[in-house]
């Protein structure tokens, strides 16, 4: 597994290889954001570590680049430890918040945690996924009629309802943030703002309530957003 540190203090990235080497990870390195969102979108990582001060942009910037166009997960490191700065970066589609100075074991066990997370989520899909019917097995997804079926019943869903719920129909369990659901819903959208996802989110649950009376399979994660357990 290759790691990305992104970075742009040579003794914090080199404090950062050779802790991640001593654990078998591989570990690449840069320090500007427009060379991270290059290289994390052309070559293949495992997870990049990212500092939020960078030289040429904002890691914050860098981290909402790549969530228009990958998955790969995210850890944050920097020099900026307040709440606002954590959850700003959470929001934005980070999985995990370091602040310096840090503990290079701590964070290596924290990088160990995600990859373990992604791996089961990567390995439950494989499991249950078949043709067009995704993981969620009260769900089925017709991605050519763009239309949902829950419990067999189709739904009958706005067209942002629909991405909406396919969104999180693709990862069962995943956590996505407002930004990242306003990114892969509303990109097209001219005039949106973040309420506009709770809003479709509770519109969404009351349609589902009439096929899945006994629960709710929207998990709203506060200050953070929301999944869907199947």
């Amino acid at each position: 597994m290759k790691i990305l540190i992104v970075d742009d203090e040579p003794a914090i990235a080199d404090t950062l290889a050779y802790a991640l080497s001593a654990e078998g990870y591989a570990t690449d390195r840069c320090g500007l954001g427009r060379e991270a969102v290059a290289r994390a979108l052309s070559e293949e990582c495992a997870l990049i570590i990212l500092d939020v001060g960078l030289p040429d942009m904002s890691g914050f910037d860098v981290c909402r680049e790549l969530r228009r166009q990958s998955e790969v997960p995210i850890l944050f490191l920097t020099a900026r430890a307040e709440e606002v700065d954590r959850i700003v970066g959470l929001e934005l589609g980070a999985d995990d918040y370091v602040a310096k100075p840090f503990s290079p074991r701590e964070l290596v066990s924290r990088v160990r945690a995600i990859l373990r997370r992604v791996q089961r989520a990567e390995d439950g899909k494989q499991r249950t996924e078949g043709g067009q019917s995704l993981a969620a097995s009260s769900f089925q997804v017709d991605r050519e009629g763009l239309r949902i079926a829950c419990q067999g019943q189709w739904l009958a869903l706005t067209r942002y309802e629909y991405l909406l719920l396919a969104c999180l129909l693709e990862h069962p369990g995943r956590v996505y943030s407002r930004a990242v659901l306003m990114d892969k819903v509303w990109s097209d959208a001219e005039e949106t703002e973040d309420r506009t996802v709770d809003t479709h989110i509770k519109t969404l649950r009351a349609k589902l309530r009439a096929a899945l009376p006994e629960r709710d399979p929207i998990v709203t994660h506060r200050g953070l957003g929301y999944s869907i357990n199947p």
